[in-house]
């Protein structure tokens, strides 16, 4: 899905956030190519929200300068630029009408909207409909939003987020409290995007877990307690002598097919509690 000749989707410079003297996020410099899948890693505390917050455009940093789709924050309307973007979380401070349908629910995306307020035009519902058959959740086109499993929500969130065509994904623990078949249907779910020539969208994916990282990311950015720990492809960054300090557990790592696994071995639990 790269494309040289765009500028970058993602350019950050010294960026930094300073609360009650303390230093959130600090001397963050990251680059991510237009139309790429990358990942924004780290343990709970390291500034993943916060930066996808920034990213977002919700945030504005104490110092550093901003720039997403070129655009420079502080020399940008950022309540147009924000049309571009869509941030999806699981656990969201807000969520959409609980009884409209699964298709209702993607075409409130269109409107930046949580009820369904406007009449959509008949092409707006057949994009829908393609958006849901790309997530998997034709079967459930009709059913209410109220009685979807937490894995099929989301995965209802996201077609909702792309029916409005933006050009930054932000995709913040998707995955937080699902079982593991619903985890993998929202991983598969993003791979089957990226795969999709329709939708030339940068994706970040925000998470704490090795495992969620499919094998379309190209990138990964490791943060520990504000600030970055290493940044590069996932062979560089996904090693043992990275992350066991980050996640200050023992680790092994083990790939598969372009995916990363993590291992801590049970005899090592005695020392964690010490």
């Amino acid at each position: 899905m790269e494309n040289a000749s765009r500028q970058p989707a993602i350019e950050l410079r010294g960026v930094g956030i300073l609360r009650g003297g303390r230093w959130i996020l600090r001397d963050i410099d990251w680059t991510v190519a237009a139309g790429s899948c990358v990942a924004i890693l780290g343990p709970n505390g390291s500034g993943k929200s916060t930066l996808s917050r920034i990213l977002a455009g919700y945030l504005w940093p104490t110092v550093g300068d901003v720039f997403v789709e070129g655009h420079h924050f502080g020399e940008t309307d950022l309540n147009q630029l924000r049309q571009s973007i869509r941030l999806v979380q699981s656990a969201g401070p807000y969520d959409v009408d609980p009884d409209l349908t699964a298709h209702e629910v993607v075409l409130t995306g269109l409107f930046g909207t949580i009820g369904l307020f406007d009449t959509p035009s008949d092409d707006d519902a057949r994009r829908a409909d393609r958006l849901l058959a790309t997530v998997g959740l034709t079967a459930v086109r009709d059913h209410r939003y109220s009685t979807l499993s937490s894995g099929e929500r989301v995965r209802a969130l996201i077609a909702r987020a792309l029916i409005h065509k933006p050009r930054l994904l932000l995709l913040d623990e998707p995955t937080a409290g699902l079982d593991l078949l619903a985890r993998e249907q929202v991983l598969a779910t993003v791979e089957s995007l990226l795969a999709d020539p329709e939708h030339a969208t940068t994706v970040v994916m925000i998470t704490h877990h090795v495992e969620e990282l499919g094998p379309a990311v190209s990138q990964v950015l490791l943060l520990s307690e504000g600030r970055i720990v290493a940044r590069g492809s996932p062979a560089q960054v996904l090693s043992e002598t990275i992350l066991s300090p980050v996640y200050r557990c023992p680790l092994r790592i083990q790939v598969e097919r372009g995916r990363y696994y993590v291992h801590v071995d049970p005899d090592g639990w005695r020392s964690l509690l010490s």
